[in-house]
């Protein structure tokens, strides 16, 4: 009987009303008797006046001992008047009052079954009524069409099933949703990935064109156009790895392998990544922290996303500027703080910084827009935090924490 609420109720009404016919029946049935009695004993009554008027010498108790004797009556003195005492009641007016009591019962009882009938009719209607509502909705989200509320809040066992085909729609809806959504994303993302690759592509046909139709261009500008077509095959070549580690990312196929790693050892390697690029801009990169500070991850992949982060805070170092690089642990986290001193990031870009292929106005021309996109997937997939802050003119800095 769980969750059958609606039945329940049902059945107290069948069971009230069941008993509220048995107490009438059985007060009519009374009333009944009663009357039988009292017409018997007015009729005895008077027969026994007569007897005392014209037997003045019987006494009360012989006439009492008439009325309760156990002793049969012969029939036949009733046949002589025309009556059966087998079949009909000797006192007429008895016989009037069966007729009127049996016709009563019928209509008492016609009444109680009717209230059932009904009862029985009102539960099975509204059955119906919200099977029906159940089968037009079901036919509605075959359709497609999930603009639909069903919620009940009853709870009987159809209207459970409401509420689950509800949950149901609701869930269709947001899926139906998601998918309207991915295909405006992928569009988006194959008109992005189009773009940053016919750019660079253009380049190098242009500077490959420029090479084959002069072959007499001198020394130095073939080496100019040569790093500059090697410079944007390595972008397309990280834009490439890029898109595929965040394709495996959103499709949740990486499997971290996470283990108690060293936060400076860390730090080295994506110093190391970086180092180069540094170089030639002239940036010296501190770092400081406590050398037995440990972070729970899967170092392979965070030292990608550092590298990214800590190439950005490189680039966008001035000449000779300082990059500081800052790691602790505490019970709760481990952190990596990373902190340029350079142009900073406009207020209107701060918030788009992680959004792919988005390139704010102060961006090289060589930036991609992935890099910390691709960042900070890495470090939430890996149970990470990541905040940046920004002032123009005096910096940048990241924050990465690892919870443990």
């Amino acid at each position: 009987m769980k969750n059958k609420i609606e039945l329940k109720k049902v059945i107290i009404k069948i069971v009230f009303i069941i008993i509220l016919a048995l107490i009438v029946i059985g007060l009519y049935q009374y009333y009944q008797y009663r009357t039988y009695t009292t017409n018997f004993n007015n009729k005895i009554g008077s027969i026994m006046t007569i007897i005392e008027k014209d037997y003045p010498n019987i006494t009360a108790n012989e006439l009492m001992e008439i009325l309760n004797s156990e002793n049969d009556v012969d029939t036949n003195l009733f046949k002589s008047y025309g009556i059966d005492v087998n079949k009909e009641s000797i006192l007429l007016n008895n016989s009037k009052c069966f007729m009127a009591f049996l016709i009563s019962t019928l209509i008492i009882i016609l009444i109680f079954t009717s209230l059932l009938l009904i009862v029985f009719l009102k539960y099975n209607s509204n059955k119906d009524k919200k099977l029906k509502e159940i089968t037009k909705y079901i036919e509605e989200i075959n359709n497609r069409n999930y603009r639909l509320y069903i919620d009940d809040n009853t709870e009987d066992e159809l209207s459970i099933l409401k509420n689950e085909v509800y949950k149901t729609t609701i869930m269709l809806k947001e899926v139906a949703e998601n998918s309207v959504k991915d295909k405006v994303n992928l569009k988006d993302s194959l008109s992005d990935i189009s773009h940053q690759l016919k750019t660079p592509l253009t380049s190098i046909t242009i500077m490959i064109d420029n090479i084959l139709d002069n072959p007499d261009m001198d020394k130095e500008t073939q080496i100019d156009f040569i790093n500059n077509i090697r410079r944007q095959i390595h972008n397309i070549n990280f834009l490439i790895n890029s898109l595929l580690k965040l394709s495996k990312l959103d499709a949740n196929t990486v499997k971290f392998l996470n283990k108690e790693e060293l936060a400076e050892n860390m730090v080295n390697q994506a110093i190391n990544n970086v180092s180069i690029i540094a170089d030639l801009k002239n940036v010296r990169i501190k770092m400081q922290g406590n050398t037995k500070s440990k972070i729970y991850c899967d170092a392979k992949w965070q030292v990608e996303a550092i590298s990214n982060i800590l190439k950005n805070a490189v680039e966008h170092s001035k000449k000779g500027g300082v990059v500081d690089i800052y790691f602790e642990e505490n019970k709760i986290y481990s952190q990596i703080k990373i902190k340029d001193y350079g142009i900073g990031i406009d207020t209107k870009d701060l918030s788009h910084i992680f959004e792919r292929f988005y390139k704010g106005k102060n961006s090289s021309n060589d930036s991609i827009g992935i890099g910390l996109a691709l960042s900070k997937s890495i470090i939430e997939k890996n149970n990470g935090n990541i905040e940046v802050s920004s002032e123009l003119d005096k910096g940048t800095e990241f924050v990465i924490k690892y919870f443990k």
